[in-house]
């Protein structure tokens, strides 16, 4: 399971590396998805399996209408994709900077740090979020439904906002 949460957490970094390089919001629309379900693979192997789905259902409503906005707005006929110079070359300078960072924090990490809450205990009946799910669902139920109101409100506001000559996403049928 450590050998499996550290290639999630290169997987992490390379797409990052892809949000971060990438001019076009498409590709880096895929690249920020990629991100977050990873992200969320990673709290799943450090013992949050529930706050990890919290997270990826919220990122990935935001995510749809960061999209959706971004893609109104440059709807461009030829965008540059992950093969194309410019992309490749921050591509290369984002990677040595992490091979750099990487190597110069090297000598203060060791396997041990890496051991994941299920790993501690042989017979572990209990997950490590359990006793966090009945807190969240009594103080932060109502701030979920408030987080989803709006994120309904800010997706039909972006639709409104782009939606050009015609008469939008909101006209009657």
């Amino acid at each position: 399971m450590t050998y499996f949460v550290f290639l999630l957490m290169v997987a992490l970094i390379l797409g990052l590396i892809a949000v971060a390089s990438n001019p076009t919001p498409y590709f880096a629309a895929l690249g920020l998805v990629v991100a977050a379900g990873v992200g969320c693979g990673i709290l799943i192997g450090s013992g949050g399996p529930f706050l990890s789905l919290v997270l990826f259902l919220i990122y990935l409503g935001g995510m749809l209408v960061v999209f959706a906005y971004s893609a109104a707005l440059a709807a461009e006929p030829f965008p540059e994709a992950w093969g194309s110079r410019s992309v490749l070359f921050y591509v290369l300078v984002y990677v040595v900077g992490v091979v750099l960072a990487a190597g110069s924090l090297w000598g203060g990490w060791y396997e041990g740090s890496w051991v994941v809450v299920d790993e501690l205990k042989e017979l572990c009946l209990l997950r490590g979020d359990v006793s966090g799910v009945a807190m969240m669902y009594s103080f932060g139920g109502h701030m979920l439904v408030i987080c989803a109101w709006v994120l309904l409100l800010t997706l039909l506001v972006v639709l409104e906002l782009t939606r050009g000559l015609s008469r939008g996403a909101l006209r009657a049928v």
